[in-house]
């Protein structure tokens, strides 16, 4: 019998017959307990083992990669910071770093920018749900699949011959020579072009959440300031924007952790050449391509105390959200 077989008759049988024998379980240790207790102890009964999985699979690996980042590139010694030196100190860590700060601010303004362009524009027009679909669908793309579609795209051909790439082809229709995209020749706008690919990608979430959060502003106070003589471009200063504000400030933080954990786009369409690389990318290279556990880990742990304080961030206005409603 092939073993995959046996694989998924215990994936789809055994772990929901062990979730049911752990309920059944905890419903007769309960019943052992006194009355005025069991309410207390269920909720961390029923806890126990998403939290498990969360020690083993989260906590456990992350205090391992934070101890491991002070060992050396064996991980048979102690090297202190010398690899959190050696990230401040060497040139292509310094461009990943400069990079990901683009790929924070650059994505983050064209994301929420765009998106909130786009929910206001569709808002009132008759094939709203439409244009939402369209815009959206690249985010069911993967960002591997995006890549080698914006690859292709960005292809570039010596002057003369015919460009058949999409970007380059329009340009040189309207007599505009055509731009070596992500090349050696381009490296001042590489990083710019492989950002474009995730805000075509990211637009569409960014589109849909602001435009959940426009529905929700009332249409009666919108007329009303309409009525007492406001001009459009007052009732979005005054009244849309301000209450959108708090939606914006929660889809902005979500880009921005999205920018920091870049990594596929980059991967596929440069491999981190011609001045594109990122720190997670950079992290990959070091541990697979150099065997260097140490530095690796240094980069992850960069990368953690940088994304945690923007999820708190994210948690908090959540919490402040829910309070409201």
């Amino acid at each position: 019998m092939d073993p995959r077989l046996g694989t998924a008759v215990i994936v789809v049988v055994g772990v929901p017959a062990v979730l049911i024998g752990y309920i059944y379980l905890t419903e007769i240790v309960l019943r052992l307990v006194p009355e005025r207790r069991a309410g207390n102890i269920r909720p961390w009964l029923w806890l126990a083992p998403a939290l498990m999985f969360v020690g083993v699979f989260l906590i456990y690996p992350t205090i391992g990669t934070i101890i491991r980042s002070f060992q050396d590139k064996a991980g048979t010694a102690f090297a202190g910071l010398s690899n959190y030196a050696w990230f401040f100190g060497n040139p292509e860590a310094l461009v990943s770093l400069r990079n990901n700060v683009l790929w924070v601010v650059l994505l983050t303004l064209f994301t929420v920018g765009l998106g909130m362009l786009i929910a206001l524009l569709v808002d009132r027009v008759r094939y709203e749900s439409v244009a939402k679909s369209v815009i959206f669908v690249p985010l069911a793309i993967s960002m591997v699949a995006a890549g080698v579609i914006w690859k292709f795209m960005y292809a570039y051909k010596s002057p003369g011959l015919p460009q058949v790439a999409t970007v380059n082809g329009v340009l040189q229709f309207f007599g505009i020579d055509s731009v070596p995209w992500i090349t050696v020749d381009a490296a001042a706008i590489n990083t710019i072009a492989l950002i474009v690919v995730m805000t075509w990608m990211w637009t569409g979430f960014a589109m849909v959440i602001i435009s959940a959060a426009l529905k929700g502003i009332s249409a009666e106070l919108l007329e009303a300031a309409r009525v007492d003589g406001a001009t459009e471009l007052q009732v979005f200063k005054g009244i849309v924007f301000p209450l959108l504000l708090p939606t914006i400030a929660v889809v902005s933080t979500t880009i921005v952790i999205t920018a920091l954990k870049a990594f596929d786009i980059v991967y596929v369409m440069t491999g981190g050449q011609y001045d594109t690389n990122v720190i997670a990318h950079l992290m990959y290279q070091e541990m697979f391509s150099f065997g260097d556990f140490g530095r690796a880990s240094a980069l992850a742990v960069i990368l953690l105390i940088a994304i945690v304080p923007i999820m708190f961030v994210n948690i908090n206005r959540f919490r402040a959200q829910e309070a409201i409603r």
